[in-house]
């Protein structure tokens, strides 16, 4: 019924930023090899760097293998670098098991009771990596589908870190009844956490069911013709959201005129809490 299209790992492997610059890992691709030969390192942090270093150099020789002694070391990017490599194919073949793994390496080696702020962003998106392939399982590859697994840990990276992947997989899990008690509003208020931090597929799914009064809910057409109208922006030009813009133009085909400008109110209202939030 609604497009679960965060669950696709591509969209969670989001750009992390390097401490010592704007360089974002996800920016650069991995060496196509994996038999350069092993260097030594004074410690995984010191790999890490190195790892960083020789890409900016345009020199990858033995990158891949300052990054997997840095993931070994317990460095949670090097991990979450590796992983997001074997879930995309990205330079290695493509194993969906060995990212699954150095996924759930990052969520095990964290201290809850004394958590690394560096490391913050990339735990976040362990625990929604994890969840996903909970959702989902790998027939014949050893990750078992549990439903309960994949609540636990989109529920502990939506109320721990404010994760809006994870929110936005909550609000799905329980507009569909996935492994939990279906419960269309209590889905729409993690969707609507998420779709106020610009996360696009959940305000396009938001608005669908404000503006059509889905699954029970109150119809509001022009708060939901606002959330599509954002997502709609927020989706321009990228083909994997066609479905967005399929929806915002069947909303505003059938949307009255009163509605199209009360909902251009409520986005200016928006837009205006943002910017006083921001200072």
């Amino acid at each position: 019924m609604f497009k679960r299209a965060a669950l696709h790992l591509g969209l969670l492997i989001g750009a992390f930023a390097i401490s010592s610059g704007a360089m974002a890992l996800d920016d650069v691709k991995a060496p196509a090899t994996e038999k350069e030969p092993l260097a030594i390192f004074k410690d995984p942090r010191q790999a890490m760097t190195k790892y960083i270093e020789g890409y900016r150099s345009g020199d990858p020789r033995s990158s891949l293998d300052a990054l997997r002694y840095a993931a070994d070391g317990g460095e949670a990017l090097a991990r979450w670098k590796l992983g997001s490599m074997y879930a995309q194919g990205d330079g290695v073949p493509h194993d969906d098991v060995k990212a699954f793994q150095y996924f759930q390496q990052i969520i095990e080696s964290y201290d809850e009771a004394n958590p690394n702020p560096r490391e913050r962003g990339v735990v976040a998106s362990a625990f929604v990596a994890v969840g996903a392939y909970a959702l989902t399982g790998g027939p014949g590859k050893g990750i078992e589908r549990d439903t309960a697994r994949a609540f636990e840990m989109f529920s502990y990276a939506a109320t721990e870190f404010g994760d809006m992947h994870a929110q936005y997989n909550l609000g799905l899990m329980y507009l569909e009844g996935t492994g939990v008690t279906k419960d269309v509003r209590r889905g729409a208020r993690w969707l609507r956490l998420a779709a106020d931090k610009q996360h696009v597929e959940s305000q396009a799914v938001l608005g669908r069911l404000y503006f059509s009064g889905l699954e029970g809910m109150q119809r509001q057409r022009a708060l939901g013709l606002m959330y599509l109208t954002m997502a709609r922006e927020g989706a321009s030009q990228q083909a994997k959201y066609k479905w967005i813009v399929d929806l915002y133009d069947g909303a505003m085909t059938t949307a009255s005129d009163t509605d199209r400008q009360a909902a251009l109110v409520y986005l200016e209202q928006f837009v205006k809490g943002r910017r006083e939030a921001a200072r």
